[in-house]
């Protein structure tokens, strides 16, 4: 099947808003990316236009997205792009949205405490349970 995969590195815009539907679990956020170039000129970095992603999840990857990623964080999003046309108030509008087959946080910028969870144990997953790492280093830009 031919389906565009992209990999997205940026920072959680918005918090993971995480449901039980009739399917399973469903999570969503939005994702910001902002490219950083070196302006020759100025002898600086310079940051680009902040784009916005609707980063979705199912299943397993939604359950453990509620419970390790909050506002700000950096990450990596690698998943399945899907974009959409609709019209609103006689103007159209698209919008983009990632499918999400992994996300991880971007190590460039910090440090993580990886905790694998047992499928036999369906509490583990819980949004409520995120336990903060002990140590976090501060992001280098």
């Amino acid at each position: 099947m031919n389906e565009t995969m992209v990999t997205l590195v940026g920072n959680a815009a918005t918090a993971v808003d995480y449901r039980e539907t009739a399917t399973g679990p469903m999570a969503r956020f939005r994702m910001a990316v902002t490219p950083r170039r070196w302006d020759r000129g100025k002898q600086e970095w310079a940051d680009g236009h902040t784009s916005f992603y609707t980063v979705w999840a199912w299943r397993t990857l939604a359950s453990n997205l509620a419970g390790s990623v909050s506002v700000g964080e950096p990450l990596v999003v690698h998943g399945r792009l899907k974009v959409r046309e609709d019209e609103r108030d006689g103007g159209r509008r698209t919008s983009v949205d990632i499918e999400a087959v992994a996300v991880g946080h971007d190590l460039t910028r910090g440090t993580a405490a990886f905790r694998r969870v047992l499928r036999a144990d369906p509490a583990a997953t819980e949004p409520t349970r995120r336990q903060e790492p002990a140590t976090v280093l501060a992001s280098v830009s």
